[in-house]
């Protein structure tokens, strides 16, 4: 079944985290949690000379199994990618990265490391109005 290979990779991304850890002078750096929850994470993003392309990314925090697999799902995905890559993905593409069904009290924390990597991308100190649905 699809939902048990998924369910085996985010357990095998939260046991063992792919990108943990900081950067030395990231050109990037955003953090944020959730409160309802008690996740925090930060996303740190090097990139190369170029100034478009992710080199390097890394996230750091602490939280619930699926907001951690989800930023190592996401580090990986996004390394070695362009910038516009990380400012464009949506909900529906994080959502599929996790392989699971998510339900609507875990969607947030399903969000969170792509909420922070996007508004670390677009350079805003905090995504619009908080609202992980804008994400879209």
């Amino acid at each position: 079944m699809m939902d048990d290979v998924g369910m085996e990779i985010l357990l095998d991304h939260y046991k063992d985290p792919r990108n943990f850890g900081h950067l030395e002078d990231p050109d990037i750096a955003h953090e944020e949690g959730n409160p309802s929850c008690g996740d925090q994470i930060t996303i740190e993003i090097k990139l190369n000379p170029d100034g478009e392309t992710i080199d390097d990314i890394r996230f750091s925090g602490k939280g619930c199994a699926v907001s951690q697999a989800a930023a190592s799902m996401l580090t990986e995905e996004l390394k070695g990618q362009s910038v516009e890559r990380a400012r464009d993905m949506g909900k529906r593409e994080m959502l599929e990265l996790l392989g699971i069904e998510v339900n609507p009290m875990r969607l947030k924390c399903a969000l969170l490391a792509l909420k922070i990597t996007r508004a670390g991308a677009f350079g805003l100190d905090e995504w619009p109005n908080g609202d992980d649905e804008e994400l879209s």
